[in-house]
């Protein structure tokens, strides 16, 4: 771990757009099931971070490029770390929906 990457904010909205250009890529939501109802980022999947272990189940593919998010950032560093250390190659943790400029979905 570089130490210096302590420091740096994620942006979510860059972590969006990497995400748009990726080719089968997973969006990963770790809120809670009515956070995610209440509006959440277009075509993300819902699995909130208390079920991270069913990741396996929604996602087969470990080289499948995965990136999360959530409300602050603090779940989606926890849930990206899960994801990590079971074998998921391609993860990015892009942080809090806080400060997503786009439009949220119901």
């Amino acid at each position: 771990m570089n130490f210096f990457n302590l420091f740096v904010r994620k942006d979510i909205n860059e972590g969006i757009e990497r995400y748009l250009k990726e080719e089968n890529a997973v969006l990963l939501d770790a809120r809670t099931n009515e956070e995610y109802a209440a509006g959440h980022i277009e075509g993300s999947i819902n699995l909130p971070i208390g079920e991270i272990d069913r990741a396996g189940t929604l996602i087969t593919d470990k080289d499948v490029p995965i990136y999360v998010y959530c409300r602050s950032g603090k779940r989606s560093e926890r849930a990206a770390a899960y994801l990590k250390g079971n074998g998921y190659t391609k993860v990015n943790d892009i942080g809090g929906i806080l400060s997503y400029n786009g439009t949220l979905v119901k």
